[in-house]
């Protein structure tokens, strides 16, 4: 059975950094896309990025590119989101998602993935 498990959140003053760690098991981890979504109350649930685990490529939409990394351990089957100069929106429900094969790369939509995790609450105070 595929588990993600993410962790890391929490609350911190705009211009501040966290790392979510995105925690895998039940499946081998290579070869499948993974997607960091976000998503705040009220709001539709927003792509933030995608890593495709066989080769590393990445894909950020413009609201994060530069703020926001993402990276694996392998050996850990984790992927990380590192996220600098937070701004207060944001503020969101972070979640880490799976399908296998190839990323979209900007195309990815939150029905094209088949594995949830529970979420981790990221909260940026100005």
């Amino acid at each position: 059975q595929v588990q993600l498990v993410e962790s890391g959140g929490g609350s911190v003053q705009a211009g501040g950094s966290l790392r979510l760690s995105c925690s895998a098991s039940g499946y081998m981890y290579s070869s499948y896309c993974m997607g960091w979504f976000r998503q705040a109350p009220g709001k539709e649930r927003e792509g933030v990025g995608e890593f495709y685990t066989g080769g590393g490529n990445t894909y950020y939409p413009d609201s994060v590119k530069g703020r926001f990394t993402m990276s694996q351990d392998r050996d850990k089957n984790t992927l990380y989101l590192q996220m600098n100069s937070l701004k207060p929106e944001d503020t969101a429900m972070y979640y880490c998602a799976a399908h296998w094969g190839l990323c979209r790369y900007g195309g990815s939509r939150a029905g094209d993935f088949d594995y949830w995790g529970q979420g981790t609450q990221v909260t940026v105070s100005a």
